[in-house]
């Protein structure tokens, strides 16, 4: 399917169980294979469950976005306001903190155009500077933000589970003129 075909909204409450069963899907397809399966189940249970996406959709520090296929979740990112590590020392910052993009959707431009409305929405709650984890052992997803303009500037303990694991910490300016993260772009 074309990436035309998508629709960019925002999270609802009623979006929940959708997020909640991408979320953990997606998380699982690309860390799986590097974590035992006893802390892949306690992370996604905590981070991804029915209860946390529904407590994250009601939160107004939050900004969900949702890329849409139909009724289907193609993609989704987060964007929040929370207190930085302390190697991140630009303005105003607002955390990039969960931006996934389902397999099949590699490569369609789709991961280009939901950062656009991922600087959009960030801006929206006054960031100056977006900064996000990603975890040291993922070389893609590393290659993608750095083509993104994000820069490295230290690192955070993260845990799946009970296994303490090295994130990278990146940091770039918002862009100004983003792409307007309202429901119903298309993308």
């Amino acid at each position: 399917m074309e990436s035309a075909s998508l629709e960019l909204r925002r999270g609802q409450l009623a979006d929940a169980q959708i997020l909640a069963s991408f979320a953990a899907r997606a998380f699982a397809h690309t860390f799986a294979a590097e974590n035992r399966p006893e802390d892949l189940a306690a992370h996604l249970e905590a981070s991804f469950g029915l209860a946390q996406q529904t407590r994250e959709l009601a939160d107004p520090r939050y900004v969900t976005l949702l890329v849409m296929a139909g009724a289907d979740l193609a993609a989704y990112a987060q964007v929040r306001r929370q207190t930085p590590p302390p190697c991140v020392t630009d303005p105003a910052p607002v955390e990039l903190y969960r931006f996934y993009v389902d397999a099949p959707r590699h490569g369609q431009g789709v991961a280009q155009r939901l950062m656009a409305a991922v600087h959009a929405a960030a801006a929206e709650l006054a960031g100056r500077t977006l900064w996000l984890s990603v975890w040291e052992r993922n070389p893609r997803a590393r290659a993608f933000y750095a083509k993104s303009g994000f820069r490295d500037v230290g690192t955070a303990d993260f845990y799946v589970g009970s296994d303490r694991q090295t994130d990278r910490i990146l940091v770039c300016p918002v862009a100004l003129g983003a792409l307007q993260a309202t429901s119903g772009s298309k993308l």
